[in-house]
């Protein structure tokens, strides 16, 4: 299985695997925040069932170029889904990649999903799936407070998630990243969310009153905590996730 590094819009680095067969599908994975971006298993199962899977770093984290937050996340998805089909580059060896893609899926947990959901109303995205995603940052984390989140990251992780206290702070206002103030941007015909009661860094009620508003379907399981990009290949929920990406 072959995982390569590119890079996008110049500052956006992904890893991405590539399908063993030519193949015209492609999923693109974002992840919680903080998170260390060690995701091969993820990025191998799903190649291995004939997908291209690229896993993006936003910009101002890890190895990408830019100042986290001075933009909406949701731009990082765009940007990223905008260049796929562009072509690309393996530094590896330099050989150059242009997809025509048939089919483009949204993957997102946690802070990730929330850049994922907004951007379902995309024409190029067939469908997303989020576990446990951000709806409404105005509401309190019980687990991780968003000013007690902001100097968590700052002194655990320093360098690789490089943001001012002034983007961080916009988070709080509700009208920015926010996907529960921005329903214009949702198409829920497209969207599965999948999240758990009792979960304590990212509330469900949000998610819920989300979901009727938008029509997006949600799995919503008693127990589960909160749950991370690795759920995607968790067999637990694979039977869920094959039925609803085959859903035309």
């Amino acid at each position: 299985m072959k995982i390569f590094r590119t890079r996008f819009k110049k500052d956006i680095v992904a890893e991405v695997a590539m399908p063993p067969k030519k193949s015209s599908k492609a999923i693109l994975l974002f992840t919680g925040m903080p998170s260390m971006p060690s995701k091969k298993e993820v990025l191998e199962f799903w190649a291995k069932k004939g997908y291209w899977v690229f896993y993006p770093r936003y910009r101002g984290t890890w190895e990408s170029g830019g100042d986290f937050l001075k933009l909406s996340p949701e731009k990082d998805v765009l940007d990223v889904i905008s260049a796929v089909q562009s072509g690309f580059e393996d530094f590896e060896d330099g050989r150059k990649y242009k997809l025509d893609l048939k089919s483009l899926y949204l993957f997102g947990s946690s802070f990730g999903g929330t850049a994922v959901l907004l951007n379902s109303k995309n024409p190029k995205v067939n469908k997303v799936i989020a576990f446990s995603p951000v709806i409404d940052w105005r509401v309190p984390s019980k687990a991780e407070p968003i000013d007690w989140l902001g100097k968590f990251v700052k002194k655990a992780y320093g360098h690789v998630y490089r943001f001012s206290n002034k983007n961080w702070a916009k988070l709080k206002k509700g009208n920015f990243y926010n996907p529960v103030t921005e329903l214009e941007k949702i198409d829920g015909r497209k969207i599965m969310i999948i999240h758990a009661k009792d979960d304590r860094t990212v509330s469900y009620l949000p998610c819920w009153k989300f979901a009727e508003k938008t029509g997006a379907k949600l799995i919503l399981l008693k127990k589960g905590g909160h749950m991370g990009s690795r759920n995607f290949i968790n067999p637990k929920f694979q039977k869920e996730i094959n039925k609803f990406l085959a859903v035309k």
